[in-house]
């Protein structure tokens, strides 16, 4: 049986929230082809129980942030909005780093003005690797002298609590003595689970873990083994992975993200989705296949 609910950010949040990124147009850039849909998305999640959106002002940029604003605003009082900052987006819609004092402020300022918030509830660190295209693979080394500048954010009052994405166990235990870390975001699913360890780590320290890419690198074998125990569930290969997450550790948060209702109720439905020993033998193994 797994539990619904997470105690994250001073709050009880349902497990299964919701990524903004897709609100976005093409390769996160630019505006979205149907705006009314994706003001529909976001209000059908709040409807179905959602009460904990990713986001971030470099998706569009500031596109997703300002239809999460015309959407949702005032935000229900157990909403969270989770950003992330450590990046821009350049004219050319490439991903740039943006990890300095001065770009890690604007970047909340920017936040908070499209979304329309005084106080950020959750800011993540975006640890980007400057002249790499791996947006899952952390690179070793000190994040202090990023991560203390939105320490200092903190204490200002801007952002109430602190996260870090695409980071290693060593960088959030070197966080945790600039200040309390509340999540991580990192890549990990059924086929790339190099984060075993920091998943069982993290639920001990009751540090919610929030992985990206739920269907992210799987070779074509573990693709055709995912899609076969689904279809004898019954199930599509995405709902069975996102329920294998929710199954994986108490501390995970899945925040899925589609430009779709139809797709949106189909995620959330996974949460209902009950694996017995034989399914998560068969889902455990697929890590494994093709190597």
């Amino acid at each position: 049986m797994i539990t619904k609910t997470f105690s994250f950010a001073g709050r009880s949040i349902n497990r299964m929230g919701y990524g903004a990124m897709q609100l976005a147009g093409p390769g996160v850039f630019g505006p979205p082809k149907d705006h009314d849909a994706a003001i529909a998305v976001l209000r059908e999640a709040m409807a179905n129980g959602v009460n904990h959106i990713d986001t971030s002002d470099f998706y569009g940029p500031h596109v997703t942030n300002r239809i999460i604003r015309e959407a949702l605003h005032p935000y229900p009082g157990d909403l969270v909005i989770v950003t992330k900052v450590g990046a821009v987006r350049g004219d050319d819609a490439s991903w740039n780093p943006a990890l300095s004092p001065d770009e890690l402020r604007r970047g909340v300022e920017d936040n908070l003005a499209n979304l329309g918030l005084d106080a950020m509830e959750v800011v993540n660190l975006r640890v980007m690797v400057p002249g790499t295209h791996d947006v899952g693979t952390p690179a070793s080394g000190s994040i202090a002298k990023m991560f203390e500048p939105l320490a200092e954010l903190q204490q200002r009052g801007l952002i109430r609590h602190l996260g870090l994405s695409n980071v290693t166990s060593a960088q959030v235990a070197e966080a945790q003595t600039i200040a309390p870390v509340v999540c991580v975001q990192n890549q990990y699913n059924i086929a790339l689970r190099r984060d075993d360890a920091l998943v069982d780590e993290l639920a001990l320290a009751g540090i919610a873990y929030v992985p990206f890419f739920p269907l992210g690198g799987f070779n074509p074998i573990q693709l055709d083994g995912l899609a076969a125990i689904a279809n004898e569930a019954g199930v599509t290969p995405m709902q069975l992975a996102l329920a294998w997450l929710l199954h994986r550790a108490p501390n995970i948060l899945l925040i899925p993200g589609t430009s779709s209702v139809e797709h949106l109720r189909q995620n959330l439905a996974a949460a209902t989705l009950s694996l017995d020993d034989e399914m998560l033998h068969g889902l455990n193994a697929i890590s494994q296949s093709g190597h």
